[in-house]
């Protein structure tokens, strides 16, 4: 048994690039507006060098004083590596108070990974404070594990033991690994339904999960929980309001993390996350919000609620904000097999064109300044294709890639909120598949609430065009609320759109299989959500072979 992990809660940081804009709000607000409307935002973004080593001085709590189970919100793993995988959780043995019941005191919490689900093997093992300052959240990279294993994991604080959890570490980089399985979700509004889709995934044989955003809704969740209609319980009056405030986010996390299904999704794989626009606000682009509020008042906005998220998700040091900024995008290897370079297309972009409404394309969409991904992450994306040495090359991020029309018109209007209102950066990374040679190109997507098969074409305009790759829209866990097989305006958009290979409006999650040869995608699909405990289906099945993009029933 090893000692070895690195508790990740404490990182000293650099300031924020906002911090100009972040000062002139402080000065912007008045001292009433300023400590009643926007404290906990304010609070964070000044505040993000804190707590450093040695300077946290919150009073330690005896675990044994804690009499009731303080590992509410589940326990969770991500981004594994070939020797090492990160591990978290958060204390709060009462989850919907502010604090979740621990107030302003530390608390000493033991973790340990075995190789077997009954610990008889324990291979390493530590100590790690949950500080109040980071809201009683756990982040331990642990280091050290062999490479394309099976872990299981669990943390301890007085006399309360968690849940087991079972993870995994990567193969080793250059291992000729034979296959790879995972599942994609997204968009899990919980007013819209139960998450029954991730009950089923918790039972499934994947290896990793993909979440694509929308992880949470900032909207308002009623007393009865939305859709859900409890009769059982009352949910309290906290979250019958849209989260704005650092607090508010941190509740919501803790109402969406107290779900069984969802808990149950996270013990039994490692899960791989990115953000899409609700966790801060809809539709919001870089720091211009939704109501096209000042962007010195947006970014604590956003500050508050990128906290709130690295707080909340299995996510390295490296991934937590400084202020309003985050580096959420990042790379993980899978072997030789899969190289899998995770997006992020919210902090980073252009403001949507033509007032975000649907609109056909047109110079201000189509002006080549324009950007979703940001020049950095962008150049970042392309030159990890040139140096790649997988088979497959998967992009997980969160809108449609593709081209996708929205009705029967020439021209037709789209979607100003995805690629195709940002056609001048989808135009430079088709240019970086083939300009770097890579020949297995995979876009995971998610953010529509309904599934999507595309091949991926050179032209979109010209259905003859070359395939270069082919994009999964993995449809929502609840959003949408139960949905349809057919909506209602499917043979629109298939007849508009011939590279469209499936569109199903269920909910549910896409289940992929990479090997050697072939990829398989599964589309899993569940009848309802606004009822729980509703059956799991297979709606379509899709191969493409790799050397050979393009989209074939199974």
């Amino acid at each position: 048994m090893t000692r070895a992990g690195r508790h990740t809660a404490l990182p000293q940081q650099a300031p924020s690039a906002h911090d100009p804009e972040l000062r002139a709000a402080a000065r912007h607000f008045g001292r009433r507006r300023f400590l009643t409307v926007t404290a906990a935002a304010a609070a964070l973004a000044f505040s993000t060098n804190l707590p450093t080593p040695g300077a946290a001085r919150a009073a330690a709590l005896d675990a044994a004083r804690i009499s009731d189970n303080p590992f509410t919100l589940g326990i969770a793993s991500g981004d594994p590596t070939p020797s090492s995988v990160l591990l978290w959780t958060r204390l709060a043995p009462s989850p919907y108070e502010p604090g979740g019941g621990l107030a302003q005191q530390s608390v000493l919490v033991q973790w340990e990974v075995a190789s077997d689900e009954q610990f008889r093997t324990v291979v390493r093992t530590g100590i790690a404070t949950a500080f109040p300052e980071y809201n009683h959240s756990l982040h331990i990279d642990v280091e050290g594990l062999a490479a394309d294993r099976e872990y299981f994991y669990r943390f301890r604080t007085g006399a309360y033991i968690s849940e087991t959890g079972r993870t995994r570490t990567a193969p080793a980089t250059a291992a000729a690994t034979a296959k790879l399985t995972f599942a994609a979700v997204s968009c899990q509004a919980y007013h819209d339904g139960y998450f029954t889709a991730h009950r089923h995934l918790s039972k499934d044989d994947v290896d990793i999960v993909f979440h694509l955003g929308d992880y949470l809704y900032e909207y308002a969740v009623n007393s009865q929980g939305g859709a859900r209609g409890y009769t059982d319980r009352k949910l309290p009056d906290v979250f019958n309001r849209e989260a704005k405030t650092l607090e508010d986010y941190r509740l919501r996390y803790a109402l969406y993390k107290s779900d069984p299904d969802l808990r149950a999704s996270h013990a039994a794989h490692p899960f791989i996350v990115t953000w899409d626009d609700h966790e801060t606000e809809n539709n919001y682009a870089g720091a211009v919000d939704e109501k096209n509020d000042p962007p010195e008042e947006f970014l604590l906005r956003r500050a508050a609620a990128y906290r709130a998220y690295w707080e909340n998700q299995p996510l390295r040091a490296a991934q937590l904000p400084k202020g309003p900024d985050a580096q959420l995008y990042r790379r993980i290897q899978w072997g030789s097999l899969a190289q899998f370079d995770v997006l992020d297309t919210r902090q980073y972009r252009s403001d949507q064109a033509y007032g975000d409404v649907q609109h056909v394309p047109g110079p201000e969409s189509d002006d080549p300044g324009r950007t979703i991904t940001g020049a950095a992450q962008e150049d970042w994306l392309i030159n990890g294709w040139r140096s790649s040495n997988a088979l497959w090359n998967v992009v997980p991020q969160q809108v449609c890639f593709s081209q996708r029309k929205l009705d029967l018109n020439d021209p037709a209007k789209v979607s100003m909120d995805a690629w195709d209102g940002y056609r001048a950066s989808r135009d430079r990374v088709l240019a970086g598949v083939k300009s770097s040679g890579i020949k297995n190109l995979m876009v995971l997507t998610g953010d529509v609430h309904v599934g999507y098969a595309f091949d991926i074409k050179e032209s979109f305009d010209d259905p003859g065009s070359k395939t270069l790759g082919t994009e999964l829209v993995a449809t929502s866990v609840a959003s949408g609320k139960d949905g349809a097989d057919r909506p209602g305006n499917w043979e629109t958009y298939t007849k508009a759109n011939p590279h469209l290979k499936f569109y199903n409006g269920r909910r549910g999650y896409v289940r992929v299989e990479l090997g050697r040869d072939v990829a398989r995608a599964d589309f899993k699909t569940v009848s309802a959500v606004t009822t729980p405990g509703a059956p799991v289906s297979t709606a379509a099945s899709f191969v493409t072979e790799a050397g050979d993009p393009g989209l074939k029933p199974a």
